[in-house]
């Protein structure tokens, strides 16, 4: 037996009760973003690596990204995340633009990192991001899109909760207890990492970057602070006005949130667990150089993205994840005798023109099979025209879900589907 091709490491397939809920995801995220008003856009998969290295970090192009080197000699990589495209795409128009810019997209990226429960090399991601704004309002806005959404989703703040901070805030404070200009951006990474290693080996860690035991000492004060957040009027401000918005039960303070790309400035937030384990379900901040940085004028701005698998993670273990019909497919037209196979097909053709999903059976079989197939699908409804249907000029309709069945007049069957239809979808 010929052995069966396997999918590329850390890649899916989608069938379609899987495709089902990426489309429900997408419709979620395409709802929230627009209530806010929020513009859909989308970037190339493949970048030039040096959009990358410019301030993506080390890290993401050396160690998890996808490169490769052209036919034209040109190192370009999968794109392992959207917000420098984003830069480049504005600096490229950047006068033909309207402030402040409010876009989101929801669409694949690659990462070349080990696979395990929540994490694929693969994924689809919600990338949502306003810019021309430099203003603690924008930055509360985007954490409360976030909101909506898990709200949205049924993630109440018992479960879910995002966990903020500020860079600026951080800075000042390192500054202050002797970390050097030299040793912030270790500093920051090693803060990053505080929850994704173990006590000793994060200890080892720092005085593997040359802090000292003082410093060390002094960084620990600072992220088990819980009132830390007070040092900075931003978060005070924040706080304010996820309080007035009534959305305040979701959103905690956390000194160990810093997020590890390099472009932060500001305000970051992650979304976890509300006991704060495991990974995130989504991360995002304020960045203020990133335009500039690729070549345009600076712009400030803020965003987030958040992963399709980890959402899904989060839905599947808080028993929240919808259920799917197997078949989008409304009725199912039978069809009766060898000699009602074009009938059957007007029928179904009827059906589509007024908007109704159809499925047709495509040659004849027993009845009893083509319900069979029906019921299997989740199919609601099912045509049945016979002989004295057609003398009478009725369609018999069934109930798959109750088992009634009843005639219809055929001129009023589009009519009798469509409020069936509708009571269905108001249940």
């Amino acid at each position: 037996m010929k052995k069966i091709i396997d999918t590329v490491k850390g890649t899916r397939d989608f069938y379609p009760q899987d495709m089902a809920l990426r489309n429900w995801l997408y419709e979620n995220i395409k709802s929230v973003s627009e209530s806010f008003g929020y513009a859909e856009w989308d970037g190339p998969f493949l970048e030039r690596l040096e959009l990358y290295a410019a301030k993506s970090g080390e890290e993401l192009v050396k160690e998890q990204s996808f490169v490769f080197t052209d036919r034209g000699g040109d190192e370009v990589a999968l794109r392992p995340e959207l917000t420098p495209s984003l830069a480049r795409m504005v600096a490229n128009r950047q006068r033909e633009l309207i402030y402040p810019l409010r876009w989101w997209a929801f669409s694949p990226f690659w990462r070349y990192e080990r696979p395990q429960k929540g994490r694929t090399r693969e994924f689809f991601q919600w990338n949502i991001d306003v810019l021309g704004e430099n203003n603690i309002e924008t930055d509360t806005e985007l954490i409360s899109v976030a909101i909506l959404f898990l709200k949205r989703i049924g993630l109440n703040s018992d479960q879910v909760k995002i966990f903020v901070n500020n860079r600026r805030l951080m800075d000042e404070q390192l500054n202050k207890i002797g970390v050097t200009a030299g040793q912030k951006s270790s500093v920051f990474r090693l803060i990053d990492r505080r929850d994704k290693m173990r006590d000793e080996d994060w200890k080892k860690h720092a005085f593997d970057l040359g802090i000292n035991e003082d410093v060390f000492d002094g960084i620990n004060e600072l992220l088990n602070n819980p009132m830390l957040f007070k040092e900075s009027e931003e978060l005070v401000e924040m706080f304010s006005i996820l309080e007035t918005l009534g959305l305040a039960d979701y959103v905690s303070f956390d000194a160990k949130v810093i997020r590890g790309l390099d472009y932060y400035t500001g305000i970051v937030f992650e979304a976890r667990k509300a006991d704060n384990s495991g990974r995130a379900i989504l991360g995002g901040g304020h960045y203020d150089n990133l335009v500039g940085d690729v070549g345009g004028e600076p712009l400030p701005g803020v965003g987030f993205a958040m992963g399709d698998v980890m959402i899904r993670v989060a839905l599947e273990e808080f028993g929240l994840l919808p259920e799917f019909t197997l078949s989008p497919a409304e009725v199912l037209v039978t069809i009766f005798d060898e000699n009602s196979v074009i009938r059957s097909k007007q029928l179904g053709q009827k059906l589509r023109d007024a908007g109704i999903k159809v499925v047709n059976v495509p040659t004849f079989s027993k009845l009893q099979k083509q319900m069979k197939y029906a019921n299997r699908y989740q199919i609601p409804l099912v045509c049945i025209e016979g002989p004295s249907e057609i003398e009478t000029g009725t369609v018999i309709l069934k109930n798959l879900q109750s088992g009634e069945q009843q005639p219809v007049n055929r001129e009023r069957l589009i009519e009798t589907i469509l409020n069936f239809l509708a009571e269905q979808k108001a249940m």
